[in-house]
């Protein structure tokens, strides 16, 4: 309910010293109201807090993340304080979010069906916002997918609700997170919010926004009548015990027919969504979830995950019915054998060999300065390479070189030639291609 500031109402924002001037209500949350309003010449947004949330502590929060600036561009970060004469209170200035973006909620509910690719790539960005906060000595205590948009066409990510952000292992009070992503130390009342307890909630987030369940919530589920605080303090702080957990199948996750009430809270689409990945990808899981629960120094850092996401989307297969699967070359899963969609074989694919890296050739495939230069890690700034479709014959398909560069290839009968930029090699098993830094090979 729109009850702190009015349609109209101006206030001041202190580092640029200017009006800034409602516009409209946007919404409310535990700690104040959202509105659209006009700072200068841009439209930004403003958040005003609650009586009972504005605090002096709160205060000096603001004041330090203004004065520290977004760690990343997907950070919807404070840029300046906000107070007004006629009202009590304060708020604080920060960017608008866009229309293209929808919140990680509507993913969950599946009002929104975004493709694997999309939805690795806002992993990857997620992954490399947090491990950018983390290393300016920060944690963001609330890590949720109430806090997170993503854009369901590109994958590209925002965080909002940043004024919970602050210095890792703080112990200035705040908020201890959202109890289903909390770790297990927190939600028994031990600690206080840290980088590490920020990849815990990092991994329930992950697991939510892939596999659609909650990661502790399995066949224990079924004894417990209302999932009250004293329920979620069991299943996620003083027994919490993973869906998958290879070695104590006591909580596993429970098919659909298996569920006497038929609702699915006890794991049904996890049942059916795991096996869709490969085993690499399983393996962080069950790693996060198992000894990560027990041995808090042990949960999976941002590079681990960027490293397997980007694995993850570079394995992605498309079958021709067009439902994207997974290869994995080290693990036969059924994930790699049969389409999930069609129920059809897949055909194993072209791929580009770089040692004990793949990547997948498909009809959409982009190589980036990532793959190519082993000094250039999670650079995905444009692509250095595409696979196109050969400009008259539609049934052949090669890599077209869009760096600004040539490549050197050498075929598999040995004849070499150059490839400059704007033109292309064809698809052939055998091809070696020298791209400076890195040589990639057309395997199958």
């Amino acid at each position: 309910m729109n009850q702190l500031l009015k349609i109209g109402d101006t206030v001041r924002a202190h580092l640029q010293a200017i009006p800034c001037v409602v516009d409209a209500f946007l919404g409310a949350g535990g700690q104040g109201e959202v509105y659209r309003a006009r700072l200068g010449g841009n439209t930004v947004a403003l958040k005003w807090y609650f009586k009972e949330q504005a605090t002096s502590t709160q205060r000096r929060v603001l004041d330090d993340l203004v004065r520290r600036g977004a760690p990343a561009p997907q950070f919807l970060w404070p840029t300046d304080l906000a107070t007004s004469e006629g009202v009590p209170g304060f708020g604080y200035v920060m960017p608008l979010r866009g229309q293209r973006f929808r919140g990680l909620m509507d993913l969950v509910a599946r009002r929104v069906q975004p493709t694997f690719h999309t939805l690795i790539t806002a992993a990857i960005q997620l992954a490399a916002s947090y491990k950018e906060l983390h290393s300016k000595g920060l944690c963001y205590r609330d890590i949720s997918f109430g806090n997170v948009f993503f854009d369901p066409a590109t994958g590209d990510i925002l965080i909002c609700d940043n004024d919970n952000v602050d210095v890792d292992g703080s112990t200035s009070g705040g908020v201890l997170g959202t109890p289903d992503f909390m770790a297990p130390e927190l939600v028994r009342g031990e600690g206080r919010p840290s980088r590490v307890t920020d990849c815990h909630s990092l991994a329930v987030l992950f697991f939510y926004m892939f596999i659609n369940h909650h990661p502790l919530y399995g066949r224990r589920l079924l004894s417990i009548r209302c999932l009250d605080l004293p329920a979620r303090t069991k299943l996620c702080g003083t027994e919490p015990l993973f869906i998958f957990d290879p070695q104590d199948r006591s909580n596993e996750a429970v098919p659909l027919e298996e569920d006497p009430e038929r609702i699915g809270d006890a794991g049904a689409n996890a049942v059916k969504i795991w096996p869709l990945f490969p085993s690499f990808f399983q393996d962080l899981f069950l790693e996060a979830f198992t000894a990560g629960l027990r041995e808090p120094n042990r949960r999976l850092g941002e590079t681990i995950w960027q490293k397997t996401l980007v694995r993850l989307r570079d394995a992605i297969v498309r079958c021709g019915c067009g439902a994207e699967n997974f290869f994995d070359k080290e693990g036969a899963t059924r994930a790699t054998s049969t389409c999930w969609h069609c129920k059809q074989a897949l055909h194993h694919p072209l791929c580009l060999s770089f040692g004990k890296s793949i990547v997948v050739l498909n009809d959409s495939t982009s190589l980036y300065p990532h793959h190519v230069d082993p000094q250039r890690d999670f650079d995905f700034s444009a692509p250095v390479a595409t696979v196109a479709r050969h400009p008259t014959n539609p049934q052949l398909w090669g890599l077209k070189n869009t760096s600004a560069a040539p490549w050197s290839i050498t075929m598999a009968d040995g004849t070499a030639r150059t490839v400059e930029p704007g033109r292309s090699v064809s698809l052939a098993l055998g091809t070696r291609i020298q791209f400076g830094n890195a040589e990639g090979e057309i395997v199958q």
